[in-house]
């Protein structure tokens, strides 16, 4: 009975050995990922708050299935797919209501640095945009990516990506409030 005993326990130490250096492995990936994967969300959302809980949901997705993740050739390109689902499942969960109030809130320091940035008025012309042609602005222009890797993100093809790209594009260059601020 002994040597069971031990060969089960040596098992077990080796399980956990393993579960130990994959949560490091993950933990290392979060640390370096997480300002870019927080960037492309709020390329996506417009909104600092709901870009660190796409970002946040995201990772608790890669870290359930982080040994498949971690084995797929390119995790960055895995964990970008999920930030885009998530922002795109955020609209399909229940909301919470509303409460409309007489007086509106006090708007607080930084909303008032926010609207004089010019990031502000380029956030509100990607919101203009579908969701489909945001995320390919975003990731193709905003993130750098490449047009494959754009397309692997979306998990469509390439040409996709440039017809989507060209459209959002001249949607972009219509739009009047980037026009009369000066970014056309």
């Amino acid at each position: 009975m002994q040597p069971l005993a031990g060969i089960w326990w040596s098992a077990w130490l080796e399980g956990w050995a393993v579960n130990a250096k994959l949560d490091g492995e993950f933990r290392e990936f979060m640390h370096a990922r997480w300002p870019f994967m927080v960037r492309l969300a709020y390329g996506l959302t417009g909104d600092q708050g709901h870009a660190e809980d796409v970002a946040q949901a995201a990772f608790a997705r890669a870290y359930a299935s982080w040994p498949r993740v971690s084995r797929a050739g390119d995790p960055d390109a895995y964990v970008r797919q999920i930030v885009v689902n998530e922002n795109r499942n955020r609209f399909r969960k229940h909301r919470v209501t509303e409460r409309l109030t007489d007086a509106p809130p006090e708007a607080a320091a930084a909303d008032a640095v926010r609207r004089c940035d010019d990031r502000s008025v380029l956030i509100g012309a990607l919101q203009r945009l579908g969701p489909r042609q945001r995320a390919v602005i975003v990731l193709r222009y905003w993130m750098d990516l490449t047009e494959h890797q754009t397309a692997a993100s979306l998990n469509c093809s390439v040409g996709t990506v440039k017809s989507q790209a060209a459209r959002a594009l001249a949607t972009l260059r219509q739009d009047t409030e980037l026009v009369d601020e000066g970014f056309q």
